[in-house]
């Protein structure tokens, strides 16, 4: 199965510029059989949910949210409480109740824009599920160094797109 696993739409993130039901739509036209909202430092609830998932019932429709921790951007999955991982928590602290909510933390985007990497994971020690090896806004040098830390720690690898427009949909997945 294709789901691309972090994106944002306008309805959420003031950096999007994607309407959600376009989302969907596109979604469809390019193959996905699936698609993760991944707003920042927001959950979707099950009734906006169930409104996409009504108007594409061939489209498997989740939400996870990218929370802005104190270290950088990560992405929480399975998240039952968002009001327990509000923006600034520090990453260790993250995974903590991610886990406890029965969810994964997956770093988004690691080394952009010059994030210290590998010394938030030294210092901090948090218990991260994945990484994503590759979205539309990772370069070359962000990748490689992400797979290297992906193969030493032994932590699953994402791909995704990372879309705040449709024509980004899908461009990792």
């Amino acid at each position: 199965m294709k789901f691309d696993l972090h994106m944002h739409t306008s309805r959420h993130s003031p950096d999007s510029a994607m309407d959600p039901f376009v989302l969907c739509r596109r979604a469809r036209v390019i193959g996905l059989d699936g698609v993760v909202i991944t707003e920042h430092d927001w959950l979707w609830t099950e009734s906006e949910l169930d409104a996409l998932r009504d108007g594409h019932p061939n489209l498997v429709i989740l939400s996870g949210v990218e929370v802005s921790a104190f270290e950088g951007h990560f992405l929480a999955y399975g998240v039952t409480n968002p009001f327990s991982v509000p923006r600034g928590i520090r990453v260790a602290d993250l995974c903590h109740e991610v886990h406890a909510q029965g969810g994964a933390v997956v770093a988004a985007h690691p080394f952009r824009w010059g994030q210290p990497f590998e010394e938030i994971l030294e210092r901090e020690n948090p218990h991260l599920d994945g990484l994503e090896l590759m979205t539309g806004h990772m370069d070359a040098e962000c990748r490689r160094r992400a797979a290297d830390v992906r193969a030493r720690r032994g932590l699953a690898g994402l791909g995704s797109s990372d879309a705040h427009h449709e024509d980004a949909l899908g461009v990792c997945y």
